[in-house]
């Protein structure tokens, strides 16, 4: 089941947040409603929808919601903006208070792992417990900007069906070493039909605003701010290498590291059950679940 949730975001953005849970067998119930709150934010282009299966298995011992940033998914996509980092933490923080779900963990893959780590550090008292997923506390410049910019134009839009979706982003990107279907089923579900084909659901120009906030700036003096139990994880093939997430378990006050085998950036979805693994422990340890009534 799956149930959209409206939230004000900084500045009255309209931000759709959802709650993913299965459906309840006989005699039980759909989910841990009443259970620790966990906040799960994507990144960059993608949508809320891509944590669905790890909501899903969160959601029988706590509270799981999903955001939709500002610019992406359901959310609005305001045509000035703000798309700043400061920005995209307001969000996150209205919908902690919102939802009611704090004090939370916060579980962040890329863009929305930096968002997570900067709301811990704002608000300690709001965050207890925070899982980074493949994403980079330093700079990238302003090189790795043009190319994004190169890249996007390259984009054969608008595609004919979802099946050319899954197969440019799957097998002939050219940034592709290798073909890889998880990324062209996830390209997949950023797209909408328009009377000319498919095209995605938010502005390439919007995503290279809300980029830049981390393209040209490092934020290590943040992490060193961040009170909770941290877990850093990266995929092995991911964009986060491994020295760079070993150096910010050491700078985290309380950091642990965790890495999946034959996963890329897109940890949580290339692997869902190894993503599964490592994550899990760590949330049985820092986010005691609630016990739900009794099933019948």
């Amino acid at each position: 089941m799956v149930r959209r949730i409206d939230v004000t975001g900084a500045g009255g953005v309209r931000l759709a947040a959802w709650e993913f849970t299965d459906p309840p067998k006989a005699g039980g119930r759909a989910g841990a409603r009443g259970g620790p709150g966990v906040l799960l934010l994507h990144g960059l282009m993608g949508r809320a929808a891509h944590w669905a299966r790890t909501a899903r298995w969160l959601a029988t011992r706590h509270r799981a919601v999903a955001l939709d940033q500002r610019g992406h998914g359901r959310s609005e996509k305001p045509a000035g903006g703000p798309f700043d980092r400061g920005t995209y933490v307001d969000d996150a923080e209205a919908a902690v208070e919102q939802l009611g779900l704090g004090p939370v963990a916060l579980i962040g893959h890329s863009m929305g792992a930096l968002t997570a780590w900067q709301l811990a550090a704002r608000r300690p008292d709001l965050v207890r417990a925070l899982v980074i997923c493949d994403m980079r506390a330093s700079a990238l410049g302003g090189a790795s900007q043009r190319e994004w910019t190169d890249w996007f134009r390259s984009w054969p839009v608008p595609f004919a069906t979802l099946a050319d979706v899954r197969k440019w982003f799957g097998e002939d990107d050219p940034l592709l070493e290798r073909p890889n279907p998880a990324r062209g089923d996830f390209f997949a579900e950023v797209m909408a039909e328009r009377s000319d084909g498919w095209r995605p659901v938010f502005s390439r120009r919007q995503m290279l605003k809300a980029r830049a906030g981390w393209a040209h700036d490092a934020h290590w003096e943040e992490l060193a701010l961040v009170e909770c139990p941290t877990l850093v994880v990266r995929g092995l093939d991911g964009e986060l290498g491994r020295a760079e997430a070993q150096e910010m378990v050491r700078v985290l006050p309380r950091g642990e590291y965790a890495e999946v085998a034959d996963a890329g950036h897109l940890v949580h979805y290339d692997q869902p059950e190894a993503w599964r693994r490592v994550v899990e422990p760590f949330l049985a340890a820092n986010l005691p679940a609630q016990p739900g009534p009794p099933e019948s």
